[in-house]
């Protein structure tokens, strides 16, 4: 069997076979290669675009996931319920009611950041497609009393940023996004800001804890979609000067004279910028982490990605150590604005086996009386089954769902239809449901509601679909727990779910459903 789909076409590199479903499933070429065909899979149009064809596309106006099945995912798990007592709340049919689940969650070494709801919108960075969107999002996130982190380069990508002595003094757009957040901050949830190599060089997040009133900060190692530092496009040879300027790796080198006349002549339109890769040492991390807090940190967090276990491993030592407020684990076939797609499919721990084997780690410590780091969880989660799924499975540990990309794509189509509702062009999709946003968008009226008239009005329009996506999520969620009587987040344990499969259950060590409360059954059956 052939885990990889889409090997040599897919919608993600705006490729496909001239053969259709006739292929090889192990090359993805078609079965018959035709002399004259012009190109439309992977390798012709590399023949052609070469090194371009290795990114999804287009750039700037998308997000990416892998298409790769791997062999056992959280589909291979089931939620279980059951018909007898309650926990958290009296068992009585008149108050073990769905809505009086209770989805709060806290993070932070003292579980002093609470949450509304147990999400952490995962790094956000200096993308295009991020950066389009960020008013939308952030403000969804403030609203909805949840987590959000800015990603790493932001600063650097600001045309505008000021930079003396190589190190950030003004940022526009960093400034802009943390205020997003602060302005629809209701008491509940967070912003933090990451850091990769670059952003640590040039000062970043001393910079916003300095001056733009940041309490937050995130170390990062990596993220699920790839083992490389994050890479963007560049459109003008003035950026690209600028940004190499700045310390970035450019391709090709835009102080090539030759270069630059290529990219005049229209040989090629659009420069790569890549951040370079860090390495992690225990000394170093533990001074950068005193650094952050001795800078006035009040919360630092870390930020891994799907590496080897040894590399899992060295995140929960480290968080532990340190005393971190959260640690978020991102498994492999995660979302990103841009990474090499074979390498989004091919490389890392998917996120079933990444948890796994966390829980098999943050056991060991929790056997020595260490101090455990609250945990988020990320890597393809997007409806309320999978957040039931990360929080059964990583329980007591698992404090938070990371979720990127469907709450972008939340903000995204938020803001699409909001804004043409605004311009009194309804898509037709949504006609039936009438004219006005109070109309058009379910929870409008109620968010109008909560926030007041003048106060929706100035909302950014995406945040409504954000709201309204995480209200979906949270009563989906409830209506999951209420089956399974568990009324608040801290009585969900691993025995709530079941492995479908014996494979499932060797890896994650969940139960397989065949001998699921099998003790029990003999004490009931006698």
């Amino acid at each position: 069997m052939n885990f990889s789909n889409g090997i040599n076409a897919s919608a993600a590199t705006l490729t496909r076979l001239r053969t259709g479903e006739s292929k090889c499933p192990f090359s993805g070429m078609c079965v018959t290669c035709l002399d004259g065909c012009p190109g439309l899979c992977e390798i012709g149009k590399s023949a052609i675009r070469g090194k371009e064809v290795l990114y999804p596309q287009p750039f700037g106006k998308t997000t990416s996931a892998s298409q790769k099945d791997y062999p056992v995912d959280y589909s291979h798990f089931n939620i279980m319920g059951t018909a007898v007592g309650a926990y958290g709340i009296e068992a009585d049919s008149n108050k073990a009611i769905f809505p009086a689940v209770n989805l709060e969650s806290a993070v932070g070494a003292n579980g002093d950041i609470k949450l509304n709801l147990p999400i952490v919108v995962a790094g956000m960075g200096s993308t295009n497609v991020a950066a389009n969107n960020w008013d939308h999002l952030a403000a969804g996130a403030a609203i909805c009393g949840v987590g959000i982190v800015i990603g790493e380069n932001v600063c650097a990508m600001d045309p505008n940023s000021e930079i003396k002595g190589g190190r950030v003094v003004h940022s526009p757009n960093m400034a802009k996004r943390i205020k997003v957040f602060q302005d629809w901050y209701n008491g509940k949830g967070f912003i933090a800001v990451q850091a990769n190599v670059e952003d640590t060089s040039l000062g970043v997040q001393e910079y916003c804890l300095e001056k733009l009133g940041v309490e937050a900060v995130e170390l990062k190692w990596g993220q699920g979609a790839k083992d490389i530092g994050g890479e963007v496009k560049l459109n003008t040879l003035e950026r690209a000067l600028q940004l190499k300027s700045r310390g970035y790796v450019v391709l090709p080198n835009p102080e090539d004279p030759k270069v630059q006349e290529a990219f005049k002549a229209g040989a090629f339109s659009e420069f790569e910028r890549h951040s370079r890769i860090g390495f992690v040492e225990y000394e170093s991390f533990m001074s950068r982490v005193e650094e952050l807090r001795n800078a006035g940190a009040k919360y630092v967090m870390l930020k891994t990605g799907a590496y080897r276990p040894a590399d899992l491993a060295r995140a929960v030592k480290y968080a532990s150590d340190a005393k971190l407020d959260l640690l978020t684990v991102d498994g492999a076939g995660g979302g990103t604005g841009m990474s090499p797609w074979r390498m989004m499919n091919e490389w890392g721990v998917p996120t079933v086996y990444l948890q796994a084997m966390l829980m098999k780690y943050l056991d060991k410590l929790a056997a020595k009386g260490a101090y455990l780091p609250p945990v988020a969880i990320a890597g393809g989660f997007t409806l309320e089954d999978h957040m039931f799924k990360g929080l059964a499975m990583g329980a007591p540990y698992t404090k938070a769902i990371g979720m990127a990309r469907s709450a972008l794509s939340a903000a995204m189509v938020g803001k699409t239809v909001g804004e043409a509702v605004r311009s009194g062009k309804v898509p037709n999709e949504y006609k039936k449901y009438g004219e006005k946003l109070e109309q058009v968008f379910i929870a409008a009226e109620e968010l109008k509601d909560k926030l007041g008239a003048e106060a929706f009005d100035r909302l950014p329009v995406g945040a409504i679909g954000v709201y309204s996506y995480f209200e979906r999520l949270a009563q989906g969620l409830r209506q999951f727990m209420c089956g399974a009587r568990k009324f608040s987040l801290e009585h969900m344990t691993r025995n709530d779910l079941v492995a479908l499969t014996k494979e499932a259950a060797e890896i994650s060590g969940i139960q397989y459903v065949m001998d699921c409360d099998a003790d029990e059954v003999e004490k009931i059956l006698g």
